[in-house]
């Protein structure tokens, strides 16, 4: 039976040219996580590489894999052994042409409850994903685990509040967003303080409207996209890290640096939420009979 309370492990960690390397050291961060009392550990957006969206090549599609696949098998195993609910996020190869970036989520036993595709895909500067990925096309997702029911989005999903509430309304308890987010160097002395501050923003506020825990992992520290010996071109990105934990509340209970690799651990109290909920019935007070035109575009 899911438990009233339950320890959340976020993986705050940079990667490596090399793939292979990067996976093991994800799974070691992952035993860490577990050992220290996490029940459901996240780990950031594309972990097994650099962020290879710095650069728009076609041969970088053979980084993908079908889910199930090698890496997808391999971290069943982990949540086996474990006996640890993981998300994870995958470069997913679903028919020649099709690619998406997924997570997917294992529960204790290890068993695959599915996976959900990243909808909204950004096309900005050093972030070319729509030249790699398939929108998704599973709509927002919950899951029933071992701990609680639980939803994941990935990354540019963070900046979209229909996404956060279409999850929450299936009944998610937390929502997880793996995030690949960073700063170009030539804006962050202008600019770069208040963009973190709309990113931590915005999902604080998924948290308080949705009347949940959200929970955010980042990859830290700078890339050029390199992936086997090939960086884009440019001057790359400064991954900010800032993985954290916030409360319906909107309260950040736990929080990492900008700088290092972390284990961030969280706790998840379900009384806390309920609380919070009777306090703002914001879910109860929702005018559903006015909200049609949410569909449209714009309206003119």
């Amino acid at each position: 039976m899911p438990a009233d309370r339950f320890r959340i492990g976020l993986i705050q960690m940079s990667a490596t040219p090399d793939p292979d390397k990067n996976l093991q050291h994800a799974i070691e961060q992952v035993r860490e996580a577990t050992a220290r009392g996490a029940q459901v550990v996240c780990l950031p957006e594309l972990f097994q590489t650099q962020y290879f969206c710095q650069r728009e090549d076609a041969s970088l599609f053979d980084l993908a894999e079908p889910v199930p696949g090698p890496t997808s098998s391999k971290l069943s195993e982990i949540a086996k052994q474990l006996h640890v609910v993981l998300i994870a996020s995958i470069f997913e190869k679903r028919a020649p042409g099709i690619y998406h970036n997924s997570a997917v989520v294992f529960d204790k036993d290890g068993k695959l409850l599915g996976l959900y595709r990243k909808m909204h895909i950004p096309d900005d500067p050093l972030y070319y994903e729509k030249f790699y990925f398939t929108p998704g096309d599973l709509g927002f997702r919950a899951f029933d685990t071992g701990v609680g029911r639980l939803g994941t989005l990935v990354c540019w999903d963070q900046w979209y509040p229909e996404g956060a509430r279409l999850t929450a309304l299936q009944g998610a308890q937390v929502l997880f967003y793996p995030t690949a987010i960073g700063w170009h160097p030539d804006e962050k002395a202008e600019f770069g303080q208040a963009q973190h501050d709309a990113w931590r923003t915005i999902q604080r506020a998924h948290a308080i409207a949705n009347g949940v825990y959200v929970a955010v992992v980042n990859r830290v520290g700078f890339e050029n996209g390199n992936i086997r010996g090939q960086c884009a071109p440019g001057a790359g990105l400064e991954f900010w890290g800032g993985s954290f934990l916030s409360d319906p509340f909107g309260r950040v209970i736990a929080e990492a640096s900008h700088d290092k690799e972390e284990i961030l651990i969280g706790e998840v109290d379900l009384h806390v939420l309920e609380d919070i909920r009777r306090n703002w019935p914001f879910l109860r007070d929702r005018r559903i009979d006015s909200y049609a035109p949410i569909t449209n575009r714009l309206i003119d």
